[in-house]
Parts: structure tokens; C-alpha cells; sequence
């Protein structure tokens, strides 16, 4: 089973689904299909809510698929694969374990005698660079030396795959950098006891710093929208005008829509079932000052953008769909330019803004209108949230039904457009713009 053409994992039209309060099923990822081969570095590259962590979940045989079948190695995956590793984002160490008993107690689960647990545990020590670090407790350690420790526990059980869920995440910028080129060095110098490597991320750099290929996942259900090779030599170095490219591509291709869709296509659901992000005016404020000023004028290449804000695509897309959606930007190629109230908002003072900003919102996003026009038919200008939060739900999960609502409410409350009393969960207008 170790021949090069033979896959190492085959993920065959996976489907997953949750139940809904209203009885329904919330559908996460729809047909989900792929294989990994041997020697190879795979990212799976989208955004939170694309069901890339449930998939990772499913492929380690931690929960099951409600249809489809996940084979590694030529087995069917009917529970926790023994060839299977995982790195969580958070390091999910042991605080009263040190070191090398937290990198031992996987060994200790399979029942590997205590001697052989000792000299497997120092070795993946010593590989993933935490030689002398043996006795310390996780406190003692930086975030850096943690996820360290999280990798080595992970390699220490030589398996086949290693699942890596967005491992560098919650690192900071440099010591994320200084692992990942570790752990590369130590994959093509042949050290690392692994076939393959699945990593999951939102980071587009990193897919494209990493992988051998990269499977962009769109959300809501999560499935597979593209399949991108990454054919450059390692080291890569990311001022390389082809890796810019590349990167430069999937952005295109992450932003992109056919002509006929409205520009709210990346947010899934149509009307008052559109799903919004939680994005602060500030944000939304901040972000069109960024554009408008130099060195942009108005139009901005994202992933320059992204690198100038420091900002990774699950933190940079939903604020620019929104702008999109209020048709202060549109989104394009890779780009995001300034509408016309984009320009006009920058240069308006504080009450000039809310005023076009209250115009844009009740225009452009169907549930803002919709709660505005409850209100003004009302004899006495009120509605319960939970009016409109039932509504909701009868499209999308209770987390996305209040996630939405949320969002629609801080907007309508900057724009003064409709009042919101949290204490008895009511809309009116009892302060309209």
C-alpha cells in the first residue's frame, strides 16, 4: 500500500449535517471528496464555518460522517485511526504533566512499555527542538514551545497522516513563521516518522508557503470549489514574484462570482436569511479610511491589503463583504475598490455618516429593511427580537440566527435607523435616525 500512486487517504462524498431547533437538518459539509498521497503536503484552505475542522474530525475517525466513506491506508475509518495524528490550534497539554510525560501519554494509551515510551518520547523531543525542556511543565514554556510540544506528542505514535487544525494560529507572527520552517526542514530532510500531512488553515500565505496542493473549501455547506497545485521549489521564498502570483490567484478565485450573482455572494442564504457577519462599524469605518487613503486612492490589491492591516482572510473577508453587501465596495479579481458612498462616507463628518450609512443598510440588507418596516407599520413602533430570530431559524442554526441578528443590530443601532432595549430584548424606534 506504500506505492506512490497508491492514495494514502480516500475521502469519498462525505456529507455531514446537524439537527436544527425547528427539527430540520443544519447541512455542513455536501460531498466532500479527496486523496491524499503518500509524501505529500496537503492544505485544506477556507474560512470558519466551512466545516474544515469537522472534516479533519471525520478523516481521524473522532466523530463519524453521516454519509460517505473515509479509507486510509486501504482501511475504512470506523473510529480513532490508529495511523492518525492530530495538532490542535489550541495546545491542549496536560498542565500537571511535564514535557516528555505529555508527549508519552499517547504512547502509554497504546500500551507501549515504559522503556520504549521513555526513548520515543525523548527522540521526538530532541527532533522537534526541545532538548533540555524534558522536566518543564507547560507553564513554563512560550505558545511557540507548547505547540512544539503538541507536534511531538503527535509524531511520537509514528503515524501515517498528520492532521494539523490551524496549528499556527494562535501563535504570534514570528514564532508561527520560525515553526512552520522547522517543520518543513525537517519534512523534505526526511526526518519526520509520517507519510503526509493534512493542515487545515484560513491562512492563504501559509497554504501556498506549505503545500503541495490546496483544496479551497467554500462554506455553507462546506465543500470542495478548486484544487490548486502548488508547483514551486522549497524553500519558497514569499517575495518571489510567482508565490505572490499564486497568492494573488486565490485570492481572485476566493472573491470571485459569476456576473449574474448580487455582490453579497459570499454571504450564503437570499433575503432576510442572508447570514451576516459580526462586524463592528468601527471595522467596517476603518477599513474604507484605509482604502481611501494612501497608498490605495481607492482601490486595494487584498492579499497587500491583508499583509499592510496584518490581517488573515477570516478577519479581512467579512468586513469587506459587508462593505460589499452595503455597496460602499465591490469586491473583484482579487481587489476591493471603493463604490461611490465609500468615497462620499470618508469624507462626511460623524452624523453625515450614520445618515448615508442608515440609507445603505436599509437599501441593500434585506433584514434590516424588514425589521425597519415592521416597526413603522406597528401602532406602537415595537417588535420582540424573538420575532424575527424565529424567522431566522427557519434557514440557519440558532448560533447563526443570533450571530445575524447581532450583526443587523449593531448596524441598525449605529445608523440610528432602529433601537434596540437589551434588557427586554425589544426593537423600536424609539430613537430613529
Amino acid at each position: 500500500m506504500d506505492g506512490m500512486n497508491t492514495p494514502l487517504v480516500e475521502v469519498d462524498h462525505v456529507r455531514q449535517s446537524y439537527p436544527k431547533g425547528s427539527g430540520e437538518r443544519l447541512l455542513v459539509l455536501d460531498g466532500v471528496s479527496l486523496k491524499l498521497a503518500n509524501r505529500e503536503i496537503v492544505s485544506l484552505l477556507g474560512r470558519s464555518g466551512c466545516g474544515k475542522s469537522s472534516l479533519l474530525r471525520i478523516i481521524a475517525g473522532l466523530m463519524p460522517a453521516s454519509e460517505g466513506s473515509v479509507v486510509i491506508d486501504g482501511r475504512p475509518v470506523a473510529g480513532p485511526a490508529s495511523e492518525v495524528a492530530m495538532v490542535f490550534q489550541t495546545f491542549a497539554l496536560f498542565p500537571w504533566l511535564t514535557v516528555q510525560e505529555n508527549v508519552e501519554i499517547g504512547l502509554e494509551a497504546l500500551g507501549i512499555a515504559p522503556a520504549e515510551r521513555r526513548r520515543r518520547a525523548l527522540e521526538a523531543i530532541d527532533l522537534i527542538g526541545l532538548d533540555g525542556y524534558e522536566s518543564a511543565y507547560p507553564k513554563e514554556l512560550s505558545g511557540g514551545m507548547r505547540q512544539r510540544v503538541g507536534i511531538a506528542r503527535a509524531l511520537v505514535v509514528h503515524p501515517r497522516l498528520l492532521l494539523m487544525d490551524e496549528a499556527f494560529s494562535a501563535l504570534d507572527v514570528l514564532t508561527a513563521e520560525t515553526l512552520r520552517t522547522d517543520l518543513l526542514d525537517l519534512w523534505h530532510e526526511g526526518r519526520l516518522p509520517i507519510s503526509s500531512i493534512l493542515l487545515v488553515t484560513h491562512n492563504i500565505e501559509e497554504a501556498v508557503l506549505m503545500s503541495d496542493r490546496i483544496l479551497v473549501l467554500a462554506s455553507n455547506p462546506g465543500r470542495v470549489a478548486a484544487e490548486i497545485p502548488v508547483n514551486l521549489p522549497q524553500p519558497r521564498n514569499r517575495l518571489d514574484p510567482a508565490f505572490r502570483r499564486l497568492v494573488d490567484d486565490i485570492y481572485a478565485l476566493m472573491t470571485s462570482r459569476p456576473a449574474t450573482q448580487p455582490p453579497a455572494h459570499a454571504l450564503p442564504g437570499s433575503g432576510i436569511s442572508l447570514l451576516l457577519p459580526r462586524v463592528s462599524t468601527n471595522l467596517l469605518a476603518g477599513l474604507l479610511e484605509a482604502i481611501a487613503a494612501e497608498p490605495y486612492r481607492g482601490r486595494a490589491d487584498l492579499p497587500d491589503l491583508a499583509a499592510t492591516l496584518q490581517m488573515e482572510i477570516d478577519d479581512l473577508f467579512p468586513v469587506a463583504e459587508s462593505l460589499q453587501l452595503m455597496r460602499f465596495a465591490e469586491l473583484a479579481e482579487g481587489d476591493i475598490r471603493l463604490t461611490d458612498a465609500g468615497r462620499h462616507f470618508v469624507d462626511l463628518g460623524p452624523d453625515d455618516r450614520k445618515h448615508l450609512f442608515a440609507q445603505q443598510l436599509l437599501a441593500n440588507v434585506p433584514l434590516a429593511g424588514h425589521i425597519r418596516r415592521i416597526l413603522d407599520e406597528r401602532g406602537n413602533h415595537r417588535a420582540p427580537a424573538s420575532r424575527f430570530r424565529d424567522e431566522l431559524e427557519d434557514h440557519m442554526s440558532e448560533q447563526f440566527a443570533d450571530q445575524t441578528l447581532r450583526a443587523v443590530t449593531g448596524w441598525g443601532r449605529y445608523a440610528e435607523a432602529f433601537a434596540y432595549d437589551e434588557e427586554t430584548g425589544v426593537f423600536s424606534l424609539d430613537n430613529p435616525g
